[in-house]
């Protein structure tokens, strides 16, 4: 039965800062490490008032994993609406608490993290994982096949491939601020798809120049490479003459590469934050007037994307993004790389070879 008991952040911080502290101790991203903890704290305040347990009591059993996928994932009723099983007075709590954004079910994304984070938290406890369970993983499967037969699709971000990055690159002639925010994207994308996280920590001493257009920058620790080793890409052409452009209006010995600025173009000493990241390509995109839903994400997914587009070996690609996961990258290279092949213009094809003014007949 579901408590009533209001909830209190503050033993909800309490029990998850554990957690988040494990995940820190595992060698996990910090970007990453947020999104656990916000994940994490859910989970308490979901198990408070659907349990009366806590989150470090014990393993949880497969039930209380399939308990959550119901209570958040909506499906189709009798009625032809969507239903979940969430109480209202639970569904109320939770969002009073400022722990859920407002009530109704969760994106279907965002139950397979919050499992996925559930999964992690019980492999560092060394306990057995519910997620595991065959009836989780069964039901989990069939309600994404639901949701994708009612037409409820898992959004991505759109991907900025080359037109659109020369559109937003286009509105970059705003003085120092459009300097800086031109050898962002250009180093960004052209650099291999960099992660908002990896551009943030990028400092100035992890340039090294080869040429005029040519430069290597370092990359340290990532998302997917934690090992400490420091890996070096190439920048060139367009790319490296933006990073020309910016170290020249501010130049700089050492310190974050790209840098918050104040009002006048004053170049500021803190680097910018993965939101400003995020905010400049919306930013660029609502300057170019460009529909879409764009994020800091969308220049790694477009860089991909055209990579295919343009018949960059797979190898080459992935050497560049430090994509660990093969699936993970085919989605948006196999888009790209679809777009330019004869097997996504058979009627077109056909068409243009029968109707060839050699062989074109009057009816």
């Amino acid at each position: 039965m579901p408590s009533s008991q209001p909830l209190v952040l503050g033993e909800l911080t309490d029990s998850t800062r554990a957690a988040a502290e494990a995940f820190i101790a595992a060698g996990t991203a910090p970007n990453t490490v947020r999104s656990y903890q916000s994940a994490l704290t859910y989970w308490s305040a979901w198990l408070r008032l659907r349990y009366r347990r806590s989150l470090g009591d014990g393993p949880l059993p497969p039930e209380v994993a399939v308990q959550f996928i119901v209570d958040h994932l909506a499906r189709p009723d009798t009625n032809g609406g969507w239903t979940h099983l969430l109480p209202p007075t639970v569904d109320a709590a939770l969002v009073a608490a400022k722990i859920k954004g407002k009530s109704g079910p969760l994106a279907f994304s965002t139950v397979s993290h919050r499992l996925a984070v559930l999964a992690k938290w019980h492999r560092l406890q060394h306990w057995t994982n519910p997620s595991e369970a065959p009836e989780v993983k069964t039901l989990l499967r069939e309600a994404r096949k639901a949701q994708t037969r009612q037409g409820v699709s898992v959004r991505k971000k759109t991907a900025i491939v080359l037109e659109p990055l020369q559109a937003m690159l286009a509105t970059c002639t705003d003085g120092v601020r459009g300097v800086r925010d031109r050898a962002l994207l250009l180093l960004a994308w052209s650099g291999g798809g960099r992660r908002r996280s990896e551009i943030v920590a990028l400092q100035t001493e992890d340039l090294r120049r080869l040429e005029a257009d040519t430069w290597l920058y370092v990359l340290g620790a990532t998302k997917t490479d934690s090992s400490g080793v420091r890996r070096e890409k190439p920048l060139q052409g367009p790319a490296a003459q933006a990073l020309n452009a910016w170290l020249a209006v501010a130049p700089a010995t050492n310190g974050p590469l790209f840098r918050r600025l104040y009002k006048g173009g004053r170049v500021a000493t803190v680097g910018l934050s993965g939101d400003q990241i995020a905010r400049i390509v919306k930013r660029r995109a609502a300057l170019a007037g460009l529909d879409g839903d764009w994020a800091a994400h969308s220049l790694r997914s477009g860089f991909v994307t055209e990579a295919g587009r343009q018949g960059v070996p797979l190898g080459e690609v992935m050497a560049m993004t430090e994509h660990r996961s093969v699936s993970t990258v085919m989605g948006y290279f196999q888009s790209g790389s679809l777009l330019g092949s004869r097997v996504s213009q058979l009627m077109t094809t056909s068409s243009s070879e029968k109707d060839s003014p050699n062989e074109a007949e009057d009816g």
